[in-house]
């Protein structure tokens, strides 16, 4: 039922339709983990979940979900050993357990198939230049990949050239930054890099350097980092604001996204919304007892995908807090939830790309 959701643009389907498409398919996906992967079947069952029950659900709220933690402890996949493609692995600071995601080509295809057409919603579908504030190190292992490296690898098919800022010591290569400005910047092109990183490692060593570069055509996409970004009390408007002072940048998406549901992000629309697709969707839930929270209401959110094949991972509560702001009425005009992400639970790990980073230095 994939290809159905693929016919259609990913921000055009009202609530009723979107819930639709999504209970099917949802309800299929859950019905071939629970055979095809033991563990996650014996957990279901454990909770009193059987084929049954799954086929006669009629709301999303009533999918089960696993803590996204679980991922860290078992090995959940639903494909032979033998067709495992990739092995991606999330962040996380030294010392802390990673999540395995096991992929087959089938869903590792999915994935950047939906992720280019989710981008190209928000930055056009015109494959353009790629400068990306990172080394080319975090991508040089191809088969254990990093959530850092594999969002990375993932946007290469949406760039028709891509070039690391970063020297392998994460400081700025100021020569290879000229150059692509100078080849490219008079067009649209793309910045890619995690908050944590460009406020770093790009914004910083521009001031610092004294460089004059303008990338008033630049579209910077940025994801993950803004927990240690708050903590030095930078807000999104700081950060737009400084970008666009040290460098012309007007141009700005944020995006919300996990290593174990890849391809779906939540992008950020031009009124500072992050939108989830039809291939998505969001629910906080009250933490005194998992109830779904009404709109505005600021809870745990459970995160849903169509996307996961190959191992378990399409319903998950997150350790992420944050709101639903509306639906189907965003200014912006696309249709579907809108929300608010605000941040890890208290007590929870430190798990963004950028604030890896930032806590290994």
């Amino acid at each position: 039922m994939i290809e159905d959701f693929h016919r259609i643009l990913p921000y055009s389907l009202d609530a009723q339709q979107k819930k639709s498409m999504l209970i099917s398919e949802l309800k299929s996906l859950i019905c071939f983990h629970y055979n095809h992967c033991r563990m996650y079947g014996n957990i279901l069952y454990g909770l009193g979940y059987d084929e049954s029950r799954i086929q006669r659900m009629e709301r999303l709220e009533d999918f089960p979900f696993l803590p996204v933690r679980i991922f860290k402890e078992l090995e959940l996949k639903s494909v032979p050993e033998n067709e495992i493609f990739k092995v991606m692995k999330s962040s996380g600071t030294t010392g802390q357990l990673q999540s395995k995601i096991f992929l087959d080509k089938e869903t590792a295809i999915l994935q950047q198939k939906v992720l280019l057409r989710l981008l190209g919603d928000f930055v056009g579908k015109k494959r353009m230049p790629m400068l990306v504030i990172d080394t080319p190190q975090v991508i040089r292992d191809r088969r254990m990949f990093t959530a850092r490296g594999a969002t990375i690898m993932g946007l290469d098919f949406a760039a028709r050239k891509m070039v690391f800022a970063l020297n392998d010591d994460m400081s700025l290569n100021v020569e290879v930054v000229r150059r692509f400005i100078e080849e490219y910047g008079s067009d649209r092109f793309l910045i890619f890099g995690f908050t944590f990183m460009i406020w770093q490692s790009f914004y910083d060593e521009i001031e610092d350097k004294g460089l004059k570069l303008d990338c008033s055509n630049g579209y910077l996409l940025t994801g993950g980092g803004w927990k240690r970004l708050q903590s030095e009390a930078v807000t999104s408007e700081l950060f737009k604001e400084r970008g666009n002072r040290v460098c012309g940048l007007i141009h700005f998406m944020d995006h919300y996204s996990m290593a174990e549901q890849s391809g779906c992000i939540y992008g950020e629309c031009e009124c500072g919304h992050l939108h989830a697709s039809i291939y998505s969707d969001i629910i906080p839930r009250r933490i005194k007892d998992f109830s779904p929270c009404d709109i505005g209401e600021k809870g745990i959110i459970q995160v849903l995908s169509v996307l996961p094949k190959s191992y378990p991972g399409n319903s998950l509560l997150t350790e992420d807090e944050g709101m639903v702001l509306g639906e189907d009425d965003c200014p912006c005009g696309r249709k579907g939830k809108y929300v608010r992400i605000m941040g890890r639970i208290r007590n929870a790990e430190i798990r963004g790309c950028s604030d890896t980073y930032g806590a290994e230095r």
